[in-house]
């Protein structure tokens, strides 16, 4: 009964902060009638999902350099740079590759192409692309399970890196939270050990990346940006940025908007 209760109280806490915007520790504790140590570790567990992020006295829900929002705030962002992301993306594809996904609504943009590429072998854990690609003549689908995280609408944590590491692909193709000091970075433990199976687990690594992630912060690491074989960027990033992607020794290739 006690853990039915919490889910219920968590769940209304994730709709009120995704309503309003941001709550205050206390208030949810009067409103809800437990202690505000109870609330903190319920707004932990919130952005440990992924729905939130905590600030000081409670919690925020609106996207900014801190926290990249859940999906559908994701999905409503840097459109246009994302379809030229997918743009570049899809010529690294040829037909009978087995390309591998990740939960970045950048990839999604991606997957909306492939069938210009088929026939393909697609693996992800990304609920999306598999609604996809369900079914889509010429593409193999493998979905991978796990833990499912709603904020991000995927299959994540230790089962899912376990399924990562018993197959292989070609090209992998992952975006990331933020790019800080020639590193990537998320919020999400899960997502990381995810992504880190996915990157041993292909023979080519490719970062696609709008330029927004270059402010952006973000608490676990990834990896440097010289662990993949190419980085695709909208052309929004700063040439400083540009500068000092290559001058650590990435590669990096500047995609326009538009073509």
């Amino acid at each position: 009964m006690d853990g039915t209760i919490r889910s219920r109280r968590r769940a209304l806490i994730r709709d009120r902060v995704r309503a309003d915007g941001a709550v205050r520790a206390s208030a949810l504790a009067a409103e809800f009638g437990v202690s505000v140590m109870t609330v903190h570790r319920d707004l932990d567990a919130l952005q440990a999902q992924g729905w939130l992020v905590r600030v000081r006295g409670g919690a925020t829900a609106a996207p900014s350099p801190a926290f990249h929002g859940d999906i559908a705030q994701r999905r409503a962002t840097m459109v246009q740079a994302k379809r030229a992301l997918a743009r570049a993306a899809l010529e690294l594809v040829r037909p009978g590759d087995t390309v591998m996904l990740d939960e970045s609504t950048t990839c999604l943009a991606l997957a909306e192409r492939l069938a210009e590429r088929t026939p393909l072998t697609v693996i992800t854990y990304f609920q999306p692309v598999v609604t996809l690609l369900a079914g889509m003549p010429g593409i193999t689908l493998i979905s991978l399970g796990g833990e499912y995280f709603p904020a991000y609408d995927a299959f994540l944590g230790l089962y899912t890196a376990e399924g990562v590491a018993k197959v292989r692909a070609d090209t992998v193709f992952v975006s990331t939270t933020a790019v800080a000091h020639g590193r990537c970075y998320h919020h999400s433990q899960a997502t990381v050990q995810v992504k880190r199976a996915m990157l041993a687990s292909a023979s080519r690594r490719v970062l696609v990346v709008d330029h927004t992630k270059f402010a952006r912060q973000g608490l676990y690491a990834l990896a440097p940006l010289t662990d993949f074989d190419l980085v695709l960027a909208d052309d929004g990033l700063p040439a400083a940025e540009r500068r000092a992607v290559r001058d650590g020794g990435a590669t990096l290739r500047v995609v326009p908007e538009r073509p």
